[in-house]
């Protein structure tokens, strides 16, 4: 367990790139140089935590983690990994909440609500290429959009995914009315994992208390059981959510140090806690980050059993296909605001955020760059 715990916490200190580049890490690390796993095992792996609502990469470290050294490896890999965005995440809160009225402090808000548009805009634009690929996919992502216009709170944000997810179980018998059960393989997952999922995310919201901790629990938990799609889907689910606990500025610089440190992007709950919580900003980051991780650790582990049937079964397949058209339209309605009517003020700032998109997109610039040519701008334009 120690060795898989050390051997997380190097690749979490290093790891930068979102969870396409988490995945070769791991395949480098444990795949090719370790054979902790064999090629399918992990090819496996991946198909099951892409098909699961939650951190793709994070769920899959858990699950080398998990092959290795059973449960406790599994909150090793999860520690280990985690560990160093939790900290530097944490340390960034905390030195926003002191220091948010210098004027330094504001210039670097400027840069990163900036950076925000351009990682979102990529972001957004590759999960179009990925999931809208019909016109019925099309649709859905519009209608989501639309219909957020005209909603807030998390029923908003949870309504179009589960008619989403019914319209396309129920689309599967028009197109496939007749399967042969017996090639279809029964879903068994493991009844108390999932047991504890459904019980925590049905009953949490009804607990009505002062208890600042509690309440956030609740709020990540909800936001971290509905994540498909990747760390960007935390982004419009979280944002009605902690409406009057956060600023929008606050949040986008959550978002945007997410981008510029280590890790999995869910971390961003350590940025988001600790500013929710600025009187014990560590017990607030802690709480944000176990509630968010939580649910798809959870969904894991119970489905594991079971994830040959899962993700080959047709019905679901189409379920699916159209959760993830409403998290497009999720990320898009997110984008338009906060996201874009926070952060462009200026003819400047559009030019600014074009020219940050071609230095990532064509010239292949890593992120952390990007925010000191978007910092140094600011500063020319403010100065």
């Amino acid at each position: 367990m120690v060795t898989v715990f050390w051997q997380f916490l190097m690749l979490g200190m290093c790891s930068f790139g979102g969870p396409a580049a988490h995945i070769g890490y791991f395949q480098q690390a444990f795949i090719i140089k370790r054979k902790w796993l064999t090629d399918e095992d992990f090819t496996q792996a991946i198909a099951l935590c892409q098909f699961l609502p939650g951190p793709a990469s994070s769920q899959l470290g858990m699950y080398i983690g998990y092959k290795k050294a059973g449960y406790l490896g599994s909150i090793a890999a999860f520690i280990g990994f985690t560990l160093p965005s939790f900290v530097l995440l944490t340390f960034l809160a905390v030195a926003n909440n002191e220091f948010g009225h210098a004027v330094i402090v504001e210039y670097i808000i400027i840069a990163a609500k900036l950076l925000a548009v351009v990682v979102v805009t990529d972001a957004l634009w590759g999960m179009i290429k990925k999931n809208l690929t019909s016109i019925t996919t099309v649709i859905t992502a519009l209608l989501t959009m639309v219909w957020l216009i005209f909603s807030d709170g998390l029923l908003g944000q949870i309504v179009p995914i589960i008619i989403a997810s019914i319209i396309g179980y129920l689309w599967s018998f028009k197109t496939q009315p007749v399967l042969n059960q017996q090639l279809i393989k029964p879903i068994r997952p493991h009844s108390g994992l999932l047991v504890t999922f459904l019980s925590l995310f049905v009953l949490l919201p009804f607990i009505v208390t002062a208890n600042g901790s509690v309440n956030l629990f609740t709020i990540f938990y909800q936001a971290g059981s509905f994540v498909f799609g990747g760390g960007h889907v935390v982004l419009p689910l979280l944002q009605p959510m902690l409406d009057g606990m956060i600023t929008d500025n606050t949040f986008l610089s959550a978002y945007a140090s997410a981008q510029l440190v280590p890790g999995p992007m869910f971390t961003m709950a350590s940025y988001l806690g600790a500013s929710a919580m600025p009187s014990t900003p560590l017990w607030g980051s802690l709480v944000a980050t176990v509630a968010v991780f939580l649910p798809g650790s959870l969904l894991l582990f119970a489905f594991l059993p079971a994830w040959k049937a899962l993700f080959t079964h047709p019905r679901l397949t189409y379920a699916i296909l159209l959760i993830n058209a409403c998290v497009v339209g999720l990320l898009g309605s997110a984008f338009i605001n906060p996201v874009i009517t926070s952060s462009i003020k200026s003819v400047s700032d559009v030019i600014a955020i074009v020219a940050g998109y071609i230095l990532i997109k064509k010239w292949r610039c890593p992120v952390w760059m990007l925010a000191i040519v978007l910092f140094i701008y600011v500063l020319i334009i403010k100065l």
